[in-house]
């Protein structure tokens, strides 16, 4: 593929996340997609064949994003403390943002497609965690953190995340819920350096 049509391709891409942030993902056909982008039906239909194909390459390109920016992190000169807090500011973010969230489209399809949501879903959850366990082991190697289990740990951070995100698109959630958790999660690897 040329630069040009990979251009035309994250175009696409980031249209359609802007596309799916506003009406979910039931609610959004092709022509949605046609019209936001301004292209031909053919011109949509050369990169995608379907809106789900497209929501499932706007998962895969915000987890290649989110994976790139802290493996970077990690393997830089940020500290862990550091890199764990960036990356919960950023959950923090997420839980409360009201708009320009795709939690709703990701759910929509997920209850829609009970049959593929398994792959996709544990897709997304397991870059997470990846992330996570890069993230703990490189605190517990330069003394930040304490943990005996990095994986399980990781797992227990994106199960808390995940339950806080069903929550902030059902019952609502609070800045102090959300900090709360969070300070949770932080205090279980810091090591105490009293």
């Amino acid at each position: 593929m040329g630069e040009k049509s990979l251009q035309k391709k994250q175009y696409i891409l980031e249209t359609a996340r802007k596309v799916f942030v506003e009406k979910g993902y039931k609610n959004v056909t092709m022509k949605d997609i046609v019209e936001a982008c301004d292209i031909s039906r053919g011109g949509l239909y050369l990169y995608f064949g379907s809106t789900e194909e497209l929501l499932l390459a706007v998962l895969q390109k915000d987890a290649e994003e989110i994976d790139d920016v802290f493996s970077e992190s990690i393997a830089g000169e940020d500290s862990a403390a550091d890199i764990l807090t960036l990356f919960l500011k950023e959950q923090k973010k997420e839980l409360l943002r009201k708009k320009n969230n795709l939690t709703m489209a990701v759910y929509e399809y997920a209850f829609e497609n009970r049959d593929k949501q398994d792959q996709m879903m544990r897709r997304q959850f397991e870059a997470g965690v990846k992330v996570l366990v890069k993230l703990i082991e490189s605190g517990i190697a330069s003394g930040e953190f304490y943990c005996e289990d990095p994986q399980g740990a990781a797992y227990n951070i994106m199960y808390v995340l995940e339950g806080m995100k069903i929550n902030s698109q059902t019952m609502g959630i609070t800045e102090a819920m959300v900090d709360k958790q969070l300070l949770y999660i932080v205090a279980g690897l810091l090591i105490d350096v009293d």
